[in-house]
């Protein structure tokens, strides 16, 4: 007696909602299928079912999934997830029995079946026990990128695409953070969702639609939208920025963000910071930081030396006052021994009075180069500049006196160049009259980028050949712990209590 032939599983993708835009596929899978199963809410509508409706026959068998509860509001005694993850066992049950049988299931899916569809948890229960084919479909991210007529990514812009029903704060992050978003799920999230658009700074820019393709369409500003009004069935939508106008309802006005890169390249920018970086007309900075920042079609890039950081901050400032906005890239964060010191100094003059300046943190080199040794940043330390291009050295001395006479952890920037050699080793003579000379020195260099280099040495040992201006230097103070473990791997380390007397 020959085994008998199990059925074939299919995903069926719909499209967004107009039956014109099912695939030919789709249409020939729903013909040959015996059995239609599709998902619904108690009320026993199905926005799959009413789209595929005239590929329907009388004699196809029909298995409606209906959920049990549509709310997170349920007396199950595993809550929602367990009521949800109970109804997906038992319709996957239902849908086995006739793969069993030999019967070919086509389960009807909005949009895309693996694009936060329902069909996606039958095919986890099924798909390694049935013949399965998925077909996919247009999903309501093109439609509604088709309906608004614009572009909605174009080059290198990175799409986002977010459920709604993430937090207020993640959205806005995360919006703050791309190019181009869309953002699915909306009817009861879409306070919190326009809060988010409007906490990132991106509402001017969001477009609103609903039921896109279907009956009752509508399009419009998110920013005009009331929220009583919007159903399940909608998204919002940041289209492209390349060649966009502004809207009429954005600030006209030009500002200046200076922004922290932090001490490498893109893993280490924050969301606002990108942001910050995307929205911009023109990026101001020292050439070697411009270069960490993706070019953008339309962004203006002006590159300069790094010792011109009064006529950066000047020449930003005037690009601000004509309508501009404009980010000052620095590396780190700008608010140490970085730009925003000079773009604050030439703003307080009268005549930049009425330009925003906005400063956006970033990683600093210290604290990049600590989490790459471990934890000497743990307990107080101070953060000085060997750099006596600005301050003298004797005011160098005196403070590396004070802070190594009170035992605190040093983070020590701008230790060298090819013109600065002598510092590094008097302030290695100086610490030497307060400190052990096994006290533990972390040297970064290049921290986060390819030439990365990141090792401790003895205080005595400290050689300033071996450092230059990519070099911070971590040195310890007499609670500072450097420690051996597992396999060859050491680690820095400064206790967070201090010991009395």
């Amino acid at each position: 007696m020959s085994e008998q032939k199990t059925g074939r599983l299919y995903g069926v993708g719909l499209g967004p909602g107009d039956p014109a835009l099912m695939t030919v596929r789709a249409v020939e899978i729903i013909a040959e299928a015996d059995v239609i199963a599709y998902h619904s809410a108690r009320h026993g509508r199905s926005i799959a079912r009413s789209i595929a409706a005239k590929h329907i026959r009388a004699d196809h068998v029909e298995e409606p999934l209906v959920y049990p509860v549509t709310t997170e509001t349920t007396d199950h005694p595993g809550g929602y997830r367990g009521a949800m993850e109970e109804f997906y066992a038992e319709a996957a049950a239902r849908l086995a029995a006739h793969l069993d049988a030999g019967r070919t299931v086509a389960v009807l899916a909005e949009g895309d079946p693996l694009f936060y569809g329902s069909y996606m948890h039958m095919h986890k229960r099924l798909a390694d026990r049935y013949p399965t084919e998925v077909i996919p479909g247009v999903t309501s991210v093109s439609a509604a990128a088709a309906r608004l007529g614009t572009p909605l990514v174009e080059g290198e812009e990175v799409l986002t695409i977010l459920p709604g029903t993430l937090p207020e704060e993640e959205l806005t992050a995360r919006l703050a953070a791309t190019d181009a978003a869309v953002v699915m799920k909306l009817g009861r999230t879409f306070p919190a969702v326009r809060g988010a658009f409007e906490a990132s700074g991106r509402l001017p820019e969001a477009r609103y639609v609903e039921r896109a393709t279907m009956a009752g369409e509508r399009v419009g500003d998110l920013a005009e939208v009331v929220p009583e009004s919007v159903p399940y069935f909608a998204v919002a939508v940041l289209p492209s920025r390349i060649g966009a106008p502004r809207p009429d309802h954005a600030p006209q006005g030009g500002e200046v963000a200076v922004v922290g890169t932090g001490p490498a390249g893109p893993l280490w920018l924050t969301p606002e910071t990108r942001g910050a970086l995307a929205a911009a007309d023109d990026l101001v900075g020292y050439t070697t930081y411009l270069d960490r920042v993706p070019v953008r079609p339309g962004q203006v890039r002006h590159g300069s030396d790094n010792k011109v950081e009064s006529e950066r901050a000047e020449f930003a400032l005037d690009l601000a006052r004509r309508g501009r906005r404009v980010a000052v890239v620095s590396g780190g964060d700008p608010g140490v021994f970085a730009m925003a010191t000079a773009v604050l100094e030439v703003a307080s003059q009268e005549e930049y009075a009425q330009v925003p300046v906005r400063v956006l943190p970033g990683v600093t080199a210290a604290n990049a180069a600590a989490a790459r040794a471990g934890a000497p940043l743990g307990h107080d330390y101070a953060t000085i500049s060997l750099s006596d291009r600005l301050k003298p050295w004797e005011v160098i001395a005196e403070r590396l006196r004070a802070a190594a006479t009170a035992d605190l952890v040093l983070a020590l920037y701008n230790p060298g160049s090819r013109s600065r050699t002598w510092q590094v080793g008097k302030a290695r003579d100086l610490l030497l009259e307060h400190r052990s000379p096994d006290t533990p020195v972390v040297l970064g260099r290049d921290v986060g980028g390819p030439a990365e280099n990141v090792r401790t040495v003895r205080l005595a040992d400290l050689d300033p050949a071996e450092v230059d201006m990519r070099t911070i230097l971590l040195v310890g103070s007499s609670q500072t712990r450097w420690v051996k473990r597992g396999e060859g791997q050491q680690i820095v380390w400064t206790p967070r209590r201090y010991p009395e007397g």
